[in-house]
């Protein structure tokens, strides 16, 4: 962004610096509005007529008529309103906390509204001191003030390695530099590391799978790993008690033996994953998929879903015999073509559940509410006696 200071033709008093934008049209309309007139011409200071924005630089002084001839500003150096030649080519050395720092006087006063350009916009108007060599004493930290010096030279925020971004931010504020601020203040929010709330990424836990030793016990007990990739994971026998898998994908994740009582695996994707001997007690399962699941442990070891919440999940095709769903909830669930032998199912709400071409041999389906339950082309027969209700 370019500033400019304009003057009325043939004046050098009462000037007004402003913003350039857009085009020559838009400074002549800027114009108009602080001197209260009908700005039709710009020129510079030797008279020479503007007729493209881009002709305009930083730091200008420019000079706007009505539409009649280039005025020479008289030279009034004694009125205290004038505008000073050195206000833009002045150079001024600041001895800031120690360090010596050399500028102009255009540079310190580029944020109009900052504590520096009320010190330096008029000469000795603050009354500030120098040290002996005449530099201008500011009891700041250099390291924190060269980026902001830096910023009003060339309008980029740089930091150098090493230095701390809260120690520029609080020195923007005590100068009074409030775009620099706010940029600074995204920049401190976006360095800071994740709150104990953040989800954990695959990469963060990768990590930590590969830095735990294969006979220990990795505990990931109420952490937060919502929406989080962990498919195709070997995650066997690790304890996610109560933790935040909702949204996770953990298709083909390897989760035999995993303690997953009391998690939030809703809308979770586990389609192909192997959940041999999986303890799901009281696991909220709303909405997941677990199509095509392996439940079934050679060695005997059955998973165990007691109490779950798997209203409306997807387990068409997976091999669930002698699993544990007593008193789970799985209305308007689809089970079909899934191996339920030996599973039981005592005291399960089957409301509107989808078995169709299960084989439930040796099911208990006692005390289960199979209320508009689908029981169309099933591989044995299902006894009344499996089920009172």
């Amino acid at each position: 962004m370019r500033r400019v200071t304009l003057f009325v033709n043939g004046a050098s008093h009462n000037g007004k610096m402003v913003a350039v934008y857009g085009t020559l049209a838009d400074l002549l309309s800027v114009a108009s509005t602080k001197f209260g007139i009908k700005a039709a011409n710009i020129y510079n200071g030797k008279g020479g007529l503007i007729d493209d924005i881009a002709l305009v630089r930083d730091d200008d002084v420019l000079y706007i008529s009505e539409g009649d001839h280039f005025v020479d500003p008289p030279n009034n150096l004694e009125s205290p309103h004038e505008f000073h030649s050195w206000a833009h080519t002045d150079w001024i050395t600041l001895n800031v906390g120690g360090r010596r720092f050399t500028t102009t006087r255009s540079t310190l006063v580029k944020e109009p509204e900052s504590m520096l350009a009320h010190m330096f916009r008029d000469k000795d108007v603050w009354g500030n001191k120098q040290d002996e060599q005449g530099a201008y004493l500011i009891d700041r930290s250099p390291d924190y003030f060269e980026p902001i010096l830096n910023y009003l030279r060339h309008g980029q925020l740089i930091i150098n390695d090493g230095i701390n971004l809260l120690g520029v931010l609080e020195e923007a504020r005590f100068f009074g530099i409030e775009r620099l601020a706010e940029q600074l203040e995204g920049v401190v929010k976006n360095s800071q590391p994740p709150d104990d709330h953040s989800p954990i990424s695959r990469k963060e836990f990768v990590r930590f799978l590969l830095a735990t030793p294969t006979k220990s016990e990795l505990r990931c007990q109420g952490l937060n790993f919502s929406g989080a990739d962990l498919s195709r994971l070997d995650l066997r026998y690790i304890n996610f008690k109560m933790a935040n898998l909702s949204r996770c994908n953990l298709t083909h994740a390897n989760l035999c033996g995993t303690n997953l009582e009391r998690a939030d695996l809703s809308n979770a994707n586990l389609d192909g994953a192997n959940l041999q001997g999986v303890k799901m007690l009281c696991t909220n399962a709303e909405g997941a998929s677990l199509k095509g699941c392996n439940f079934e442990d050679p060695a005997g070891l059955k998973a165990n879903l007691e109490g779950a919440n798997l209203k409306g999940v997807d387990m068409e095709g997976s091999q669930m015999t002698g699993i544990n769903l007593r008193v789970a909830t799985l209305k308007n669930a689809k089970l079909k073509n899934c191996n339920l032998r030996g599973a039981t199912l005592a005291g399960t709400d089957l409301e509107n559940c989808d078995l169709s071409g299960c084989d439930l041999q040796e099911a208990n389906l006692r005390g289960s509410n199979v209320k508009g339950a689908i029981f169309e082309e099933m591989l044995t027969p299902l006894h009344m006696s499996q089920s009172v209700r």
